[in-house]
C-alpha cells in the first residue's frame, strides 16, 4: 500500500516537472522569436527575405556524386576469385560476397577460389 502512494507522488512530481519544462521551452522560444524580429527590424529584413535565404541554404548544399557517375570514370577491375559451381566472380575489393564468406565458414580457403 505504501508503494502505491509513493508511486502516485512520484508520478505527480514528474508531471509537474514536465509542465514546468514545457513552460520554460515556450518562454525560451518566445524570447528567441522576439530577438529575431528585433534584428529583422534593425536590418530591414522581410519575412520573404528570410524565406528566400532559408530555401537557398537548402539548395546551396553541394550535391554528392552518384555512384553511377563515379564508376563510369573508373576502369573495371578483373575478377580475382571465382565460385567453381555457380561461376560467380569477385574482384577482391569491398566486402566479400556471401558465397565466399559461406565457403570460408565451412572451412575452405580463399585461395581455393583464386583465378
Amino acid at each position: 500500500m505504501h508503494s502505491n502512494k509513493t508511486l502516485a507522488k512520484l508520478t505527480a512530481q514528474i508531471q509537474a516537472l514536465q509542465r514546468r519544462a514545457e513552460t520554460l521551452r515556450a518562454y525560451g522560444r518566445a524570447s528567441a522569436i522576439q530577438k529575431i524580429v528585433a534584428q529583422m527590424h534593425e536590418f530591414q529584413i522581410s519575412p520573404s527575405d528570410i524565406q528566400a535565404a532559408y530555401g537557398a541554404t537548402k539548395s546551396a548544399r553541394p550535391k554528392r556524386k552518384k555512384a553511377v557517375e563515379r564508376t563510369e570514370s573508373r576502369r573495371p577491375v578483373a575478377p580475382k576469385y571465382r565460385h567453381p559451381e555457380s561461376g560467380y566472380t569477385w574482384t577482391g575489393r569491398g566486402r566479400a560476397p556471401r558465397w565466399l564468406t559461406a565457403a570460408e565458414l565451412a572451412g575452405a580457403s580463399r585461395e581455393q577460389f583464386r583465378i
